[in-house]
Formats: C-alpha cells, structure tokens, sequence
C-alpha cells in the first residue's frame, strides 16, 4: 500500500511508525505510574528512527498530547494554586532561558542539573504541603529556562513537586505543568518554522495510544503501595541523573 495512503511521514516506514505508536502506549503508562521516565525512553528511541531535528518537536507534541490526557484523567488531583504560580513562572522561564542557560558550559550546565536532580531524590522530603508563591514561581522560572535550552525539564519539575503529600497530586499537578511547558515549546518550534502538518497523523496516533496507556498507568498507580511507588520514583529519578552525567561526560 502506498505510504501516502497510510499517512506515514516522510523518511519513516511502516514498521518503525507502528512501533512508536505502540511505544507511547508503554512509556505512558510508565509515566502514570511512577511519575516520570516514559518521556525519557520515547525520545532515546525516536531519535533512532527520525532525525534529531525532527524527533525533538515531534516528541515534545506528543508530549503535551500525552501530560494533557493525564492533566483531564487526574484532574480531581491537580493542585491548582501552585500550578497557577508556577506556570507565571514557566512563561517568564520561557522567554529568558536563553540568556541564562548559555551562561555555563553545556556539559558543566548538565552535570550541575544531574547532580541536583539525584539530590533532590535522595535528601530528605521537605515538610510542610504547600510552599509561598514567590518561591514557586521561581521554580517555574528556572525549569522552564533550562528545559528551554536542555530539553530536560521533567524530572526538574517533578522534583520541586516532592513536598505533595499524595502521589497522586504529584503526577497529577507534573502533567499539568508539563503539558504547559510542551505547549511553549511546540510554539517556539512552529515560530522556528517546523513543519508539523506531515507528522501529525503520527503524533495523533501516538497521543491516542498515550491517553489509553495513562488510563493502565493510572489503575496501577492505585495498587502501588506508597512506599513502592517512592522507591520507583528515586530510582527512575536516579537512572535519568547518571545517564545526563554519562551525557556530560563523553
């Protein structure tokens, strides 16, 4: 059957599309359940199949398909008030990240991020369940600008949302914020001109298949012990740190 029939791309065949359609259902599901990872796993595999240039938009558009579907299935979860500050935040991130990330080296850049992300799995939960607006704002503002420039936002996120009580309210409240910070970002590449109209049957596919794997993560999430669901979250947090400082490294 001609390709144009099957609505597949240019440069991806048949194969290799319908196992991006099915990966997004697996990362997914990982990412409603432990938190976070699924997104981590889709992009080292996208890049094997599609240009990087290419794979980094699309990705981030069936992201925020994705950390939408999540946002609508949790939303009885989400914390609102911190949300709202954080993504003031996360525009203003948006807008400077530039000017602030190239300050450092970009291997220095990401081996600090690394070196705080397994901190931030490992130190002690903070007390207390909510924090000032100024403070989260800020959150916003430094996450947003990294992730920007790095790509690597989510765990950061993620991270500052560890004093939530519920981990429920944690992966809720992250796939807001995430699905905002996708949206800045698919914007900034359509303003770069990226042509996105050739990948969208993929990417719709591939957030279809993404909403029914949050829907299997989301039923798991709630047979997960809370203790079980801590230790997953630590250690998927730490397999992202040690491969960022690998990336700093080599």
């Amino acid at each position: 059957m001609p390709e144009s029939l099957l609505l597949l791309p240019p440069g991806l065949d048949l194969l290799p599309a319908v196992g991006l359609v099915v990966l997004s259902f697996v990362t997914s599901a990982i990412t409603a359940t432990f938190g976070l990872g699924g997104g981590a796993m889709l992009i080292a595999v996208m890049v094997l199949v599609l240009p990087p240039v290419v794979a980094v938009p699309v990705h981030g558009l069936v992201q925020f398909g994705s950390n939408a579907g999540r946002a609508i299935l949790m939303r009885a979860h989400v914390q609102w008030r911190f949300a709202g500050y954080f993504l003031l935040g996360s525009a203003a991130g948006a807008l400077l990240g530039g000017r602030v990330a190239t300050m450092l080296p970009e291997a220095v850049f990401t081996a600090l991020i690394a070196i705080f992300i397994l901190w931030s799995a490992w130190a002690p939960k903070p007390s207390g369940t909510a924090r000032g607006p100024l403070a989260t704002a800020a959150a916003g503002l430094v996450t947003a600008a990294i992730g920007m420039i790095t790509g690597v936002s989510g765990p950061l996120v993620i991270a500052f949302l560890r004093f939530l009580p519920d981990r429920h309210q944690i992966i809720a409240t992250h796939a807001l914020l995430m699905t905002a910070q996708n949206a800045f970002k698919a914007v900034a590449f359509a303003a770069f001109g990226f042509a996105f109209v050739p990948y969208l049957p993929l990417v719709a596919l591939m957030v279809a298949t993404g909403f029914a794997g949050t829907w299997t993560g989301r039923r798991l999430l709630a047979r997960v012990p809370e203790q079980g669901f801590r230790w997953g979250f630590r250690i998927i947090l730490s397999l992202v740190a040690v491969n960022l400082l690998w990336a700093a490294i080599t």
